[in-house]
């Protein structure tokens, strides 16, 4: 199976680095000096699950793409999903499925309207991994889960989600197909958006949330807010979403931070807006009290 990574960040930098290793067929779309890093030197790859590596993986920018792709796992940031419409249209055939793997909430069924001739499915990502320097990957930890479905009513061509799996597993991925992949992602949205918003409000790594004190209270209390949000949503856990959470945030890197606090302490576009702001309006909309978001968002808002 041919795989088109679009998005070579730390999440997309890593799956690809870990299906080349495997020997898979990936390529990368990614740009500017980041680009131009990989394609002088090759992928550089620092982890902790596979050591140190320079892969020569293909990567292009997204306009230079020309081939066709089994899978497109889409690993660009919330805001750039737009922008990536055309790649997906020209690098499809009638049996390509996308993958999105973003950090943000309904993002399968909102690439699914932008390219309704294929077939979308969704997917959430558990990971730490990060561009450490133009052209070089760092995932940090044990932790490398990707799990993925369809959605209800979405087609897909039989043994192909099982194909993915294998191709994954083999890579050192732990790979899951999920049965109610709205769910998933939900619980995802949920993790990120308390472990995001909690390290940029306090400016603090995830190891200050490990500890009991205000900053794991403050993360505590937006995981009790989105969970009551994902039950008015019909969203039904498979476990307690907060002690779900809490033992997620547990297993991670002391030092390590997100992708959304890092952009925010560089002054780049950051994804405040899906992780912080869509979790008020979802809440509001539904009739969810939120103070602990409304609190947190005080810092975020422009007077």
């Amino acid at each position: 199976m041919k795989y088109l990574i679009a998005g070579t960040g730390g999440v997309g930098g890593s799956i690809a680095g870990f299906l080349s290793l495997a020997g898979k067929d990936v390529t990368c779309i990614a740009r500017g000096a980041h680009l131009q890093a990989i394609q002088t030197n090759g992928l550089k790859l620092k982890s902790d699950l596979k050591g140190e590596h320079a892969l020569a993986i293909p990567a292009m920018n997204a306009e230079e793409f020309n081939g066709k792709a089994d899978v497109i796992f889409v690993c660009v940031k919330g805001y750039s999903v737009d922008s990536i419409t055309e790649l997906i249209k020209r690098a499809s055939h009638d049996k390509t499925v996308v993958i999105p793997i973003l950090n943000v909430y309904g993002t399968g069924p909102r690439i699914q309207r932008l390219v309704p001739e294929v077939t979308v499915l969704d997917g959430c990502i558990y990971i730490v991994g990060f561009v450490s320097s133009a052209g070089e990957i760092t995932q940090m930890g044990k932790i490398f889960r990707l799990v993925y479905g369809a959605h209800k009513g979405t087609q897909v061509a039989p043994g192909i989600l099982e194909a993915i799996q294998k191709d994954l597993q083999e890579s050192g991925i732990k790979a899951e197909i999920s049965p109610d992949i709205n769910r998933d992602t939900f619980v995802k949205w949920s993790f990120i958006s308390a472990m995001a918003v909690t390290g940029a409000y306090y400016d603090v790594p995830m190891g200050e949330v490990q500890k009991q004190g205000k900053v794991r209270d403050t993360f505590i209390g937006l995981s009790t807010e989105s969970a009551a949000l994902g039950r008015k949503l019909g969203v039904e856990f498979p476990e307690d979403p907060v002690s779900y959470n809490l033992k997620v945030i547990d297993k991670l890197d002391p030092d390590s931070t997100a992708s959304m606090q890092k952009d925010l302490a560089r002054g780049h576009e950051s994804e405040i807006q899906g992780l912080l702001f869509d979790m008020i309006a979802a809440a509001e909309e539904q009739g969810i009290d939120i103070p602990t978001y409304r609190m947190v968002a005080e810092k975020f808002t422009k007077h």
